[in-house]
């Protein structure tokens, strides 16, 4: 996993967040209030990781504009690693034009060998041609292609053994938010991927945390109720998978984050960056989020 400096900030807020959550039980899931083990040098070592998801947006000459303004962007923050997800028509155009501190992520893959696959594109192809990352388990792929947990369950453990690093969404819709069952929803998500990889698998997993209500409608969870889920995803984490793995899996935040809210996300202690939706798409804000932290 990759190191990085401390973060100012986020020492001090991860302290108070773990004395915080002593006294408090999690919001929306019927299990007891537990706190979670803070391991503060565990947390500094995460580096914080921005994703951009271009989703099925562009045309060649925009996809043109936004490397030129992705290129010329200047970069203040050192500590901070960043992956750009275009559509598959432009990937190889991305992956040889975009700057070289930047990696370039496919948006999915099949999770079967080269073959008689009309369509798809399986993980070896990526894998093949240099791509580094992929995302998987977007809430728009489970809601609109049918993908389960346990079909991204399978598609990560696919793509860790091409060799890959995976974006692994997860994230609950509005009426579980309402109906204060965020935690359940996110229970059903994590257990098949806990079942599916190895402690060592997890080493090439970010998972990203996208409240669905959250997706392209402006409205951002406050980062209080971003940092108290994700504080939940670590400790589910080290409940059902290991302490170790809890300490040092990343997990983004997305959900509509902006160059206007970016800044404030990123000082949570839990929270280890963003997958960045139509932000992304602006070479200038996207480089603001990036500076952000």
């Amino acid at each position: 996993m990759s190191q990085a400096r401390a973060r100012p900030g986020r020492a001090l807020l991860a302290l108070g967040a773990a004395a915080f959550s002593l006294h408090h039980a999690f919001v929306g899931s019927s299990a007891p209030a537990s706190a979670p083990r803070q391991d503060l040098t565990a947390m500094e070592a995460r580096k914080f990781i921005v994703g951009g998801n271009w989703k099925a947006n562009g045309s060649p000459d925009s996809v043109k504009k936004l490397i030129a303004d992705l290129n010329a962007g200047e970069i203040t923050s050192k500590d901070v690693e960043v992956v750009c997800s275009p559509p598959f028509v432009y990937l190889s155009e991305v992956q040889g034009s975009l700057r070289k501190d930047f990696a370039v992520a496919a948006q999915n893959l099949w999770d079967k060998a080269p073959g008689a696959w009309t369509g798809e594109i399986p993980g070896q192809m990526l894998a093949d041609m240099g791509i580094k990352w992929v995302v998987l388990g977007h809430s728009e792929r489970r809601e609109n292609c049918g993908e389960t947990s346990q079909i991204v369950a399978e598609k990560t453990k696919f793509a860790v053994d091409q060799g890959l690093s995976t974006l692994t969404c997860i994230g609950e819709k509005l009426e579980a938010r309402e109906a204060g069952t965020t935690f359940d929803v996110l229970d059903e998500q994590l257990k098949p991927l806990a079942a599916t990889l190895s402690e060592d698998d997890w080493d090439k997993v970010v998972l990203a945390y996208e409240p669905v209500w959250a997706i392209g409608t402006g409205k951002v969870a406050t980062p209080e109720q971003a940092e108290e889920t994700h504080a939940y995803i670590r400790k589910w984490l080290a409940d059902n998978v290991s302490q170790k793995v809890s300490d040092s899996v990343r997990i983004q935040y997305g959900g509509s984050v902006n160059d206007k809210n970016a800044a404030e996300l990123g000082t949570k202690p839990n929270i280890d960056g963003f997958l960045v939706g139509g932000a992304s798409l602006k070479g200038d804000a996207f480089t603001t989020i990036i500076n952000s932290v």
